[in-house]
């Protein structure tokens, strides 16, 4: 049987407020949630699970590949709303987006400061 990622659960201060944003972001529907978990469905049945920890947590960094038509609409959210945003995972190109990989792609912080990159072209 080949695997399958099936999902990960993600550290947040707010997961009603992460899952939201990631819903926005990546344009995706609710999903049941339960317990301590608040969930969103990607594609190829990919679940994210927000929870809150009982400890401090370390951010983490979680990549989106996205067809060119949804990185625009996603790019000019972010650039509409005024998030902070690099080209690169330094942060030292602010307010940019790269061309690498023969792609486009964008790094920023989620609610919970986790870094998110957007992707238009896989590394492979």
């Amino acid at each position: 049987m080949t695997a399958h990622f099936n999902h990960p659960t993600i550290a947040s201060s707010n997961p009603a407020e992460m899952a939201r944003f990631y819903r926005e972001l990546l344009k995706v529907e609710e999903a049941p949630s339960w317990g301590s978990y608040v969930n969103v469905q990607i594609a190829d049945g990919v679940l994210l699970q927000f929870a809150a920890p009982p400890i401090d947590f370390p951010p983490r960094h979680y990549a989106y590949l996205l067809d060119h038509a949804h990185f625009d609409w996603a790019y000019t959210q972010i650039t509409a709303s005024g998030r902070e945003h690099w080209a690169d995972p330094q942060r030292t190109r602010a307010g940019e987006i790269n061309h690498e990989h023969g792609g486009r792609g964008v790094y920023l912080l989620d609610p919970s400061g986790h870094y998110l990159e957007l992707i238009t072209q896989p590394y492979l």
